[in-house]
């Protein structure tokens, strides 16, 4: 809640316009690095490995994804293929439905009909909470607030770069450009919303930000749709 406060002052004081003197370079690393580290989250689940505890740290990670690799679901690794199948030649037939929307409706289909042997979210995480959280007023101290002051000032800053990355990211594939001060007291206001919610801390992200231009979106109205639906799934 204090780093959602501290995001809407940034956005007040007008300090997203100097999103615009980070040199491109670091732009093009900060995209590549998320791409390399999103790549490498995902090779346990795309290969079906039998690995419980995975090292947090790069090299660590692959060094344990190596020293398992004999644990691979021959399953999960074709169903993994036929999703990136469908993803990269749905748009040669049809651009009004994303293929993404289409792989996720066949692969579901088909571990449920055909009931394959793969993890799915009920068999890792069970059943899933279908209410919503009440709201919750933390109770305020001066210890609190000072001892939470500096996590509360990184996560503010670390939102804000990243949101603001995204955000240009965004602008050099749709051709539009974002309003930097705006975007900063919105995801404030979210951050403020989330703590209250007793959710984490909120930023925007290139990957679905990515998927969702991919998939056609190009307005706020994207982003919005994305979370009522989110919240209609949950409930």
């Amino acid at each position: 809640i204090m780093a959602g406060f501290m995001l809407m002052l940034l956005g007040l004081f007008r300090m997203g316009s100097a999103i615009k003197f980070i040199p491109y370079p670091i732009t093009t690393g900060f995209t590549s690095g998320i791409a390399v580290v999103l790549f490498s989250t995902q090779v346990k689940d795309f290969l079906g490995l039998q690995i419980v505890n995975i090292p947090a740290d790069f090299i660590g990670r692959w060094q344990c994804y190596l020293s398992n690799i004999s644990s691979f679901n021959l399953t999960t690794v074709a169903l993994g293929l036929l999703v990136l199948l469908i993803i990269f030649v749905w748009p040669k037939f049809n651009r009004v439905l994303p293929g993404s929307l289409i792989a996720l409706i066949v692969s579901t289909l088909l571990v449920k009909f055909l009931n394959l042997p793969v993890e799915t979210i009920g068999s890792r995480f069970g059943q899933l909470a279908a209410s919503f959280p009440a709201p919750h007023f933390p109770v305020l101290s001066w210890h609190t607030v000072s001892m939470l002051f500096s996590p509360a000032l990184t996560i503010a800053l670390l939102a804000a770069v990243e949101s603001l990355l995204s955000a240009v990211v965004a602008d050099g594939m749709i051709g539009k450009r974002h309003n930097s001060n705006v975007e900063l007291i919105a995801q404030g206001i979210a951050n403020i919303c989330s703590g209250l919610f007793g959710g984490i801390p909120a930023t925007g992200a290139i990957a679905r930000t990515a998927a969702n231009i991919e998939s056609g979106g190009r307005t706020p109205l994207a982003g919005i749709t994305h979370a009522v639906t989110l919240l209609l799934i949950m409930l």
